[in-house]
């Protein structure tokens, strides 16, 4: 069976390969300390040692399948995932970390061709809470959830 480079697992695999190498180079100049005393370095090392496994799997699950991406581009994408991106990112600290995930997540959506309206706000709903959960009560990241009024004149 000849491989085939045209292939979605094959560059999906590459992406999280070279995302993890990258992650792991940037992470080499700080402290890892220990299991039970993370270094700054530690949780990146981790996460890009997982990222390069799943590449890895991703590339072997390449290997079993013929499957070939179809050419093309997205131009809508391409303009409104970059706007949805910098919208968060200047969200974020003048508006909080609520408006911010939902301007992410519809932003988003509306990249894709199928978009569903109901769907779209569930899911956006549910990914806030899980975000919420995890990175201000689990981890404690000094993000605000909502700054009222926002502050987007900054």
């Amino acid at each position: 069976m000849p491989f085939n480079v045209r292939n979605k697992d094959f560059w999906s695999g590459m992406m999280l390969i070279a995302i993890g190498v990258g992650a792991g180079w940037i992470a080499q100049g700080y402290p890892m300390g220990t299991v039970l005393r993370m270094g700054s370095g530690y949780f990146p090392t981790i996460l890009s040692g997982i990222l390069i496994a799943f590449g890895v799997a991703l590339l072997f699950r390449a290997l079993k399948t013929t499957e070939s991406i179809e050419p093309g581009w997205s131009f809508r994408a391409l303009v409104i995932l970059p706007i949805a991106f910098i919208a968060f990112g200047y969200l974020l600290d003048r508006a909080g970390l609520i408006p911010a995930l939902l301007v992410l997540v519809i932003g988003s959506a509306l990249a894709g061709s199928e978009f569903r309206l109901v769907e779209v706000i569930g899911l956006a709903v549910l990914l806030t809470v899980l975000s919420i959960a995890i990175f201000i009560y689990g981890l404690g990241l000094p993000y605000p959830m909502l700054v009222w009024p926002p502050r987007l004149g900054h």
